[in-house]
């Protein structure tokens, strides 16, 4: 059942939306009230999992934002717990502390309008014509690879220089490698000292030939 807000599902109240009964818009699932989901239940955005109230997320039944795992919240707690970040706890509370703005731009969809579909992209969503376009999907890690690639190296830093940060943790929610090349760095190390010993020695030559 289509209708006047371009939806191919059916009982959508937003826009845009080949899923059933959202009020959301662009979504592929069912049911949510976010937009750009192509999971099922959820009030948050950009999600791939289900019933998240953050934002995107793969995993389940998120409260938090980019979660891989499922369930990152407690129960009947009366109190602020402390900010556990790359599996370990912080000395700060959650409301003390806010992950870089540039985490803003990572997506697990995307909305591709009707002109820029290719031809196979056509034929796996047939209702594009209804909708003006689909929801593209991407695998977490691969939403991670068009993210990393986009930010520029400031950005890059801002994200390794978060509390806790571990590269093994990153690249295993992520796929993103960020460990430091141990050996270009000893590479570089070993060739700016002998520019500064060839340096020295020149000094120490003049300083004979003044003497």
């Amino acid at each position: 059942m289509s209708d006047s807000k371009k939806n191919s599902g059916d009982w959508n109240s937003g826009d845009r939306n080949s899923g059933d009964r959202n009020s959301g818009d662009r979504n592929s699932g069912d049911r949510n009230s976010g937009d750009r989901n192509s999971g099922h239940w959820n009030s948050g955005h950009g999600n791939s999992g289900h019933r998240n109230s953050g934002d995107s997320n793969s995993g389940h039944r998120n409260s938090g934002d980019c979660n891989s795992g499922h369930r990152n919240s407690g129960h009947f707690n009366s109190t602020e717990p402390v900010l556990r970040m790359f599996n370990v706890d912080t000395q700060m509370k959650i409301s003390e502390y806010s992950l870089p703005s540039c985490l803003c731009n990572f997506v697990l969809t995307d909305w591709i309008p009707e002109s820029n579909m290719t031809v196979q992209e056509k034929k796996d969503n047939p209702s594009f014509h209804v909708t003006e376009g689909y929801l593209k999907t991407f695998s977490y890690k691969e939403a991670w690879k068009n993210f990393w690639n986009f930010l520029s190296d400031a950005e890059k830093q801002q994200i390794k220089d978060i509390p806790n940060f571990d590269a093994v943790v990153f690249h295993e929610i992520t796929g993103i490698d960020v460990a430091v090349n141990t050996d270009k760095m000893k590479q570089e190390m070993i060739k700016q000292a002998e520019e500064l010993l060839k340096a020295g020695q020149n000094l120490l030559n003049r300083a004979k030939g003044i003497v």
